[in-house]
């Protein structure tokens, strides 16, 4: 497994997301479980969660128990895996979406995770998205306090913009280390803050980097240019997409959802697959 960096930690340059594996989606958990092993075998050392991977606010932070039993009954040896979480994001009774980056939720809402994960300091905890009630600087300020108290390992910021991450970086005393943004070839927008993260030296760690779970099947129909050159490669659009992704810069780390056993291995597959620069340049017209 080619591995990338994320603070001083090395990791699968793919990681592995666990949102398509909560009970929002109803998916079968001991499916769920024998996916995350699999990717484990494959020398998977990345794993993204967040407490608001859940359907509603009466199981709120499912995804992030799930992964702490799925890693538990792991028989081979987790203490090189990265598990990064989210807080920030709420849900309600109804499963509806919502903010509080309140300073004193964000150090709440990590100590509830460091209980559902069930460890004495969370390896990545990332302030999921930024709040328009609260100023980011004061959001931010939380992640630092839970750095000094080492109840993290490392600290992140996620749909933040350039101006944002140069803020956090500030506040946290240049010890941020990821940023995750959506990133896929149906939504390049983020490309600014992939330039700036490499330009920083922080990861970027592209979310539905595949377009979504609903559309990672349609990639290579929906974009041309990924169906080409997957089958003059003989594989798979997905991972065409991923390999595009790393070779944009050695900061990037994708982070591809996936609940099935064959989806993962696919993506794995994509650290190996080295694209020449004709196909760079078609995949990025």
């Amino acid at each position: 497994m080619r591995t990338r960096r994320i603070g001083d930690v090395e990791v699968s340059a793919i990681g592995l997301g666990a949102m398509p594996m909560s009970s929002e989606f109803g998916k079968d958990k001991q499916a769920s479980q024998a996916t995350l092993h699999a990717a484990l075998d494959a020398g998977v050392t990345l794993i993204d969660t967040a407490d608001a991977y859940c359907t509603n606010s009466a199981d709120f932070g499912d995804n992030e128990r799930f992964v702490a039993q799925a890693l538990a009954a792991y028989p081979g040896d987790t203490s090189d895996v990265l598990v990064a979480t989210k807080g920030g994001h709420t849900r309600d009774e109804q499963g509806a979406w919502g903010l509080n980056g309140d300073p004193g939720y964000l150090k709440q809402a990590c100590d509830a995770s460091l209980k559902r994960l069930g460890v004495d300091v969370i390896g990545l905890y990332q302030f999921h998205r930024p709040d328009p009630s609260v100023p980011i600087g004061d959001s931010v300020s939380a992640l630092r306090d839970l750095l000094d108290a080492g109840k993290i390992r490392y600290a992140g910021v996620s749909n933040f913009d350039p101006a944002e991450i140069v803020e956090a970086n500030e506040i946290l005393g240049g010890r941020l280390v990821s940023v995750q943004n959506q990133f896929s070839p149906a939504f390049r927008s983020s490309e600014p803050e992939l330039e700036l993260c490499a330009e920083l030296g922080i990861a970027f760690l592209p979310w539905s980097p595949l377009g979504g779970i609903a559309k990672a099947a349609e990639l290579g129909s929906g974009f041309a240019a990924f169906g080409e050159v997957a089958a003059g490669r003989g594989v798979s659009p997905q991972q065409v997409c991923l390999a595009w992704m790393l070779a944009k810069s050695e900061v990037v780390v994708p982070i591809p959802g996936a609940s099935r056993i064959a989806s993962v291995l696919d993506s794995i597959a994509a650290v190996h697959l080295d694209l020449s620069a004709e196909e760079i340049a078609h995949l990025n017209g």
